[in-house]
């Protein structure tokens, strides 16, 4: 089979499990007798004469005469002292085999005089959270490493006495750590206009999750005599160079959720995610989690911004423009199989890919291995988290044949993500922003992987 073309660097495969086509028919006779089964005889069939790759067996295959070197061979790391410690205590590094695995520029939205927005390479992550070095990023004015020590933060406007509040100060009060996704509001936004970008990367890269840790919103105005019953809305500025604003309502202040955030993944914030403070916003597009964060403003109407008068808007049908747009709606990807990705061969494969929702839980994920004529739950892995990723995976056996695999998303609430047709009858064919319509990945006889809409 063709080796996967490269894509602007060339994508890694994720690990994966293949089975000869000897093995299928014994894989499909023993499905019915359950999952753990199912897998079994799947290995069982592998390990009985059809011949079990691993995800590079493409490039590197198992030579089926006189044994494989690799094991009859004692390689040199089984024979030798390793490296010690990293020097002087250095930053950890992965491994120079995944190197390919890497954030990724966009060549097609707004653009300063350095690059605005990295994807994440969902393709090549495990799990729900987001390593921080491979978060995507989004700058409106460049990234800053600023200073901690000359950092200040000031809450303002409708409280009885306005405060100023150090870093420090602020690392000093009770903190709460929270694992949330953070997507942007132009996150699939290419999809509207059915531009194929080739993976899940470029289609839903501008999303992450991480466990941030700051203090809530509320304890911070409580100290500043904010009033609360008044205070409807609050506005919150950054310190870069756009000077970054957002209205935030109050009703999602008092719930508790919204903190201002010092760390992220067990260390501090990176100075690409706002370091020293951003505000975390669960559930609501990330232009609304401010970087840099310097200051909050209490009052009783939305500030109408050049940030919420211009961009971050939706488009009608009727040519009217939807202000204010906050909750991200539940949505899905599937991310293996998917665009840039080769099957290796028939047999059983491991669907896999991640689910969300701005309104609270993921409830269930729908797979579809038929183009949305028949689907499957999904199985979703632990922990089930509010406004945070979700995975899910799904036993597979593809039968060689051309097929289109698509996921299908359902929050608590009962909302279901749309197709394409069910969102353009809503949204209309001119939008950017806010796109959750079901993801395609079209499977192709010799096993390439493309991105097709389905409507």
């Amino acid at each position: 089979m063709n080796q996967e073309r490269p894509v602007q660097g060339s994508l890694r495969k994720a690990p994966e499990s293949f089975l000869s086509r000897d093995g299928i028919r014994q894989v499909v006779a023993e499905a019915k007798s359950g999952r753990r089964d199912f897998i079994r005889n799947a290995f069982a069939a592998a390990a009985t004469g059809a011949a079990f790759h691993g995800a590079m067996a493409e490039s590197n295959p198992v030579p089926t005469e006189g044994g494989d070197p690799n094991i009859l061979n004692l390689p040199e790391h089984s024979k030798g002292l390793g490296q010690g410690v990293a020097p002087d205590g250095s930053y950890g590094k992965p491994s120079k085999y995944e190197s390919d695995v890497q954030r990724r520029q966009s060549p097609g939205l707004t653009q300063t005089t350095q690059a605005s927005v990295s994807f994440a390479p969902l393709q090549s992550l495990f799990g729900i959270v987001t390593p921080s070095g491979l978060h995507f990023e989004r700058h409106h004015q460049g990234w800053w490493d600023i200073d901690p020590s000359k950092h200040r933060f000031m809450i303002n406007g409708m409280v009885k006495s306005p405060k100023v509040f150090t870093l420090d100060e602020i690392m000093r009060l009770p903190a709460v750590s929270r694992f949330h996704f953070i997507e942007c509001g132009a996150n699939t936004a290419v999809e509207w206009g059915n531009v194929a970008v080739p993976t899940a990367q470029y289609t839903h890269g501008m999303i992450s999750c991480s466990e941030f840790t700051g203090v809530p919103l509320i304890t911070l105005l409580e100290m500043a005599g904010a009033d609360l019953k008044n205070g409807k809305f609050v506005l919150a500025e950054g310190a870069d160079g756009s000077s970054m604003t957002r209205t935030i309502p109050m009703s999602l202040i008092k719930s508790g959720e919204v903190f201002v955030a010092y760390g992220q993944n067990g260390e501090m914030l990176r100075p690409e995610q706002g370091y020293p403070l951003r505000l975390i916003v669960p559930g609501v597009q990330g232009v609304s989690w401010v970087k840099y964060l310097r200051r909050i403003e209490v009052g009783d109407k939305p500030y109408a911004t050049k940030d919420e008068a211009i961009h971050y808007i939706d488009l009608q049908p009727d040519g009217l423009e939807r202000q204010y747009t906050s909750i991200q709606e539940c949505k899905s990807v599937v991310t293996t199989p998917s665009g840039g990705q080769v099957l290796l061969d028939k047999g059983f494969y491991n669907i896999t890919g991640l689910a969300w929702s701005g309104r609270g839980k993921v409830k269930k994920v729908d797979v579809s291995v038929d183009g949305g004529r028949n689907w499957r739950t999904a199985r979703l892995e632990t922990p089930v988290l509010s406004k945070a990723l979700t995975r899910f995976n799904l036993d597979w056996v593809w039968d060689g044949k051309p097929t289109i695999v698509q996921s299908r998303a359902m929050d608590e609430t009962g909302f279901v993500q749309p197709t394409y047709k069910q969102l353009r009858a809503v949204r209309g064919t001119r939008s950017i922003y806010h796109n959750n319509a079901i993801q395609s990945w079209l499977v192709q006889e010799n096993g390439e992987v493309k991105n097709v809409q389905v409507a």
